[in-house]
This record gives structure tokens, sequence and C-alpha cells, in this order.
């Protein structure tokens, strides 16, 4: 194994020397010895923190609340998960991992999630990270599912087993940004389908980038569900504010 990560790291130095790593936030090289991040940008990042939903984890304005307006208004069919950074501290940067190319950035995330996460994945002792999917006219014409390299990053570092395959998106569903609540969820009826057998799975996490409403996750969740899984927890790299 030493000499598997030994060979692994080689690798990693001579693909960082040709095809050098641009930093996640300000998108500038990263200069040696700053790892995955610049040292001056490292402070921008806004974390999600205590008080936050119980439900779907975003930040909550006051400690006398234990879930958002949204979740107090209405059910979801996941149990409930936690997301990372605030959007508006990390929207140019997300938006360039999924419409720019710099798949390099999921490394990065995934690190951040399991440093700032990782008690709390512990906690949810899952079976599998599952990566929520993209319509493969989507994923054909970005040339990736940017959940997916996040949830590949986020297996490797945890040793939880990744499964692409499980869920596929075989409705190809019009962008979210515009739709109201309801709309959302009429969109993503019947988008998703399990591919195998899911019978083995009791806890599993559900890997996306932005939560908005939560209705893909729900979706998902639903499925998920109906086939045998018991619980069903999420990590999303964004989320909004709450109430």
């Amino acid at each position: 194994m030493r000499d598997y990560e030994t060979g692994f790291r080689i690798k990693e130095a001579l693909a960082d020397l040709v095809f050098p790593r641009r930093c996640p936030v300000c998108d500038e090289i990263v200069p040696m010895g700053d790892k995955l991040i610049c040292s001056r940008c490292r402070i921008k990042p806004q974390y999600i923190r205590e008080p936050r939903c119980r439900r779907c984890g975003k930040q909550l304005m006051g400690e006398n609340v234990e879930f958002c307006h949204d979740c107090m208004q209405r059910k979801h069919a996941f149990d409930y998960g936690y997301a990372l950074y605030d959007y508006q501290s990390m929207r140019k940067s997300i938006y360039r991992f999924k419409y720019g190319r710099r798949c390099e950035y999921a490394k990065f995330y995934a690190e951040d999630i399991r440093e700032k996460l990782s008690d709390e994945i512990c906690t949810m002792d899952a079976d599998a990270i599952i990566p929520v999917p993209v319509h493969v006219s989507r994923r054909r014409s970005r040339g990736y599912n940017q959940a997916e390299l996040i949830a590949a990053e986020l297996s490797r570092i945890t040793g939880i087993a990744m499964h692409e395959k499980l869920v596929r998106r075989i409705k190809k569903t019009v962008p979210q940004k515009e739709l109201t609540i309801q709309e959302r969820q009429n969109n993503l009826k019947k988008a998703f389908h399990i591919s195998t057998n899911v019978v083995k799975l009791n806890k599993v996490i559900l890997v996306d980038d932005i939560y908005t409403t939560g209705s893909t996750l729900d979706a998902v969740a639903v499925e998920l569900k109906r086939r045998g899984v018991n619980v069903v927890y999420f990590i999303a790299l964004c989320i909004g504010e709450g109430m």
C-alpha cells in the first residue's frame, strides 16, 4: 500500500507540472507549496456552521429554531443532509467547475468536505455514496457529471464505496432555476430509474453540487426508498440562506 501511495503521489506531482492546478476560488495557477488552493484564498469560502437546519442543513439566523422555513412548510423524502459552503461565496467557483471544465476542483471540494464534515459523515455510517446523475445528453455535451467527480474523490478519501451507475436519469428535464417548488416536483416526476438491485444498501449518501429546494434529492430519495433503501442522506457543496 505504501508503494502504491508513493507512486500515486509521484504521478500527481508530474501531472501538476504538465497541467498546473488552478485555485478553485480565484482560478489562478496554484503556487508550488500551496497544495489545492492559494494561501490567500483559503479564508474566502464561507462555511455553513451551527445553527443550521436539522433537515436540509441551511444556515439559520437564530438559535431558537431547529428547522428552516422551507423544511417547516413541507416534508422531504430524504432524511437529512449537510452543505459545505454558502452559495454566494462560492458561486463563481461552482459555475467554472460545472460549465468551465475545471474538473480539478473536485479534489479540493472533497478534501474540504472531509475536513469540515468528517464527524457528520462518520455518524451517517453509510453503505454507499451515490452521485446525483445528469441526463446522458447533458453529460455528453458537458463531458462529465460534476456530482460524480466530487463523489469519486469523496469515496477515495473516506473508503465509502461509490455506486455511480445505480441511479440513472431517464427523463431530460428542463432547467430548474426559474421553476416554483411545485413545478420542480412535477418536472422531476419519473425522471430517475434505479438500474440495479439495492436491497443490500441500508443507508446511502447522495452527493450533489447545489441545494436549492431539495426537489432533485427528494425525487432520487423516493426511488431509492421504493426499492428498499432505508435511510437517504445527502451532502451538497453549496446552499442558500435559511430562515
